[in-house]
């Protein structure tokens, strides 16, 4: 059993890594590109869904109602900062999230919920106390964003007027990371998923290398 686990493992891990190459070769090619931003919400559903198989302990009612939290909290902080511009500057969403609601992508809280998780998961390894793994996880996050405000215009997710995320975004964004990893710590939530950092880091290298193509193509 333990081998046909690994073996099925391996075959999901290829899968995810396949997935990813083929996003950033649909997405770098301006032929393409429309057809593979329509399709974002379909890989970041595809990473929920694979995450979602490989959680070690299962999700119990609790883990089930914080993660909600988060995706309704992240969604509705989203709409204020669209609506206001207070929160991380002035920014609005284009169609590479997907359907809107007041004029929010619906996966943007998606979004936040897989970065939470992987995050969390991935400092769950590190012994760095609980102050220490929440304060990494969050700054992952900032970093991971910071990657992502560079190719994000291009893919028609989201711009900012004046065409650069001012500093208040990263700011925000490290203020809402800490508050969701403190609150998984505080609800005794430990998150175990050996896929966990693979779909993240396939997440920011896909940024990465989208950027560098994006920028010698200027």
């Amino acid at each position: 059993m333990k081998l046909q686990e690994s073996l099925l493992e391996e075959k999901v891990k290829g899968f995810v890594i396949i997935l990813y190459v083929v996003g950033v070769a649909g997405s770098a090619i301006p032929v393409t590109r429309e057809l593979f931003m329509t399709l974002n919400p379909v890989v970041l559903l595809l990473s929920i869904a694979i995450l979602l198989w490989f959680h070690v302990s299962g999700f119990d009612n609790k883990t089930t109602i914080i993660f909600a939290i988060i995706f309704l909290s992240s969604f509705l902080v989203e709409v204020a900062g669209v609506k206001t511009g207070q929160i991380f500057g002035a920014y609005s969403y284009g169609k590479g999230l997907g359907p809107k609601l007041f004029d929010t992508p619906l996966m943007i809280g998606v979004n936040w919920v897989l970065l939470v998780y992987c995050t969390s998961a991935i400092f769950e390894k590190i012994p760095a106390g609980t102050v220490g793994k929440i304060t990494g996880a969050s700054l992952l996050m900032v970093l991971y964003d910071l990657v992502m405000e560079q190719v994000a215009p291009k893919m028609d997710m989201w711009s900012f007027d004046g065409g650069t995320a001012p500093l208040r975004n990263y700011f925000s964004w490290l203020i809402l990371a800490l508050i969701f990893h403190s609150v998984l710590k505080i609800a005794g939530i430990r998150i175990t998923n050996r896929l966990a950092p693979l779909i993240f880091y396939c997440q920011g290298i896909f940024f990465i290398i989208l950027f560098v193509i994006f920028k010698i193509a200027k």
